[in-house]
């Protein structure tokens, strides 16, 4: 089948007023997951194995994210079962049991440039090999933390984690360009975020459910014991997988507009790369809207165990529940923006659109938790999930269109952190 090269020029985007070029994509490239040996390696094709990278990167991202809320949806429990290792201020001692979350936020600000880094110099074999090891030493530091006594050790184990995280939210769109044809780049990008969410979704879940705010504390501790174990052995399990299966990058790139943006990001020079992004005067526009929403959800998550409990007490399950039908609900809405993007490139209309709609949800959510009706603040939970973290890839993808040919890792990067500040300013 003979190869086309086109030009993606979505008016949406507005590249040439951002000084940026168009990017090249290649169409109707082969699918067989083997070259012949009389194949240039830089023909242009697609693998059916990755699938196998993309499936074992949601798996990667997703034990992470659940390590993320796991504790503060339940962080009434914690704080009693932490008591006498926690500051005697009622104020204080709630805000230290939301460092659990937030140091996720505080990790991710400085660190990010080094991993970024690390990510367009050596690859994608090394960042997740990296962040699964950290991310399976903090999940089984916390087995050490079961006793009244050792809050210290578990804000420690949760720092391993949080460090952990930098290695894994810049991922998903250079994965979707190093592996992914340019017609599934978009929708890979998707999936790629879909892992964070389904993560943050079971860390809503589950915790509820394995540790109740029981009579005594030998009964939680004994709760927390399951917990911690049972998801140190799943975070190993992680950890061997990308250890023996992840590679690099495959035999062949999807496409020459991919081969050469990795090539461009393999050499070229970092400072110079971060000036480009910063004189973006678009891009600029993107990370601060974007950090304004994506930051909302992280501070809402977050958040989200005292919110609840406040208008409606003893509904810690219902608590974890909502959390869960935001983050399905985005799933939901990922899956939709990401096909969408695929289909039309209307990149900046999209933006737009999802931001009004999250600005509506919001506002239902906020004006909607005294009403004392659990159905309705379900129903604009999920409302504002959809649009709100929906927009995570679609983020991701406008951002790869208007930086071009500057690498996808280092605008995620950005772009995460505009977020990470957003949410520790609120």
């Amino acid at each position: 089948m003979a190869d086309r090269l086109i030009s993606v020029g979505d008016g949406d985007c507005s590249n040439q007023q951002n000084g940026t070029q168009k990017k090249p994509i290649l169409v109707d490239t082969p699918t067989s997951d083997a070259p012949s040996k009389d194949v240039d390696l830089n023909q242009p094709r697609v693998f059916k194995r990755r699938w196998i990278m993309m499936f074992l990167f949601v798996f990667y991202s997703l034990s992470n994210a659940y390590q993320w809320i796991h504790l503060n949806i339940i962080a009434n429990v914690i704080i009693r079962y932490y008591n006498e290792s926690l500051p005697e201020n009622e104020f204080q001692r709630n805000t230290t049991v939301d460092w659990l979350s937030m140091i996720y936020m505080l990790a991710y600000i400085p660190l990010i440039f080094p991993a970024t880094w690390l990510l367009d110099k050596k690859g994608l074999r090394i960042v997740a090999i990296c962040g699964s090891f950290l991310n399976a030493l903090g999940a089984w530091l916390k087995v050490a933390c079961i006793s009244p006594d050792r809050f210290a050790v578990l804000m420690t184990a949760q720092t391993i984690c949080a460090i952990a995280q930098i290695f894994i939210l810049g991922i998903p769109a250079r994965l979707a360009a190093v592996w992914f044809g340019p017609n599934e780049v978009s929708t890979a990008t998707s999936i790629g975020v879909f892992g964070n969410q389904v993560g943050v979704a079971v860390g809503f879940l589950i915790p509820p459910v394995l540790v109740p705010n029981s009579d005594t504390l030998e009964e939680i501790g004994d709760d927390l014991s399951i917990m911690f174990y049972a998801g140190a052995g799943v975070m190993t399990l992680v950890f061997i997988l990308i250890l023996i299966v992840f590679k690099n990058n495959p035999p062949q790139p999807p496409s020459k507009a991919q081969l050469l943006a990795v090539q461009n990001a393999a050499n070229e020079h970092y400072g110079k790369s971060l000036a480009a992004l910063f004189r973006n005067r678009g891009f600029f526009i993107l990370m601060v809207t974007y950090g304004i929403n994506t930051g909302s959800y992280y501070a809402i998550s977050t958040l989200l165990n005292p919110i609840v409990l406040y208008y409606f007490p003893g509904h810690e399950e219902n608590a974890g529940q909502i959390g869960l039908t935001i983050v399905l609900a985005g799933v939901l809405g990922s899956i939709v923006a990401g096909i969408w993007l695929d289909r039309t490139k209307t990149f900046k209309g999209t933006t737009v659109a999802i931001y009004l709609l999250s600005l509506f949800g919001m506002i239902a959510f906020t004006f909607t938790m005294d009403v004392g009706l659990i159905w309705v603040v379900f129903l604009c939970a999920g409302s504002l999930g959809f649009f709100m973290t929906g927009y995570l890839p679609v983020g991701f993808e406008f951002a790869a269109e208007i930086t071009y040919p500057q690498s996808e890792g280092t605008s995620s990067g950005l772009l995460n952190a505009s977020a990470q500040m957003d949410d520790s300013a609120t």
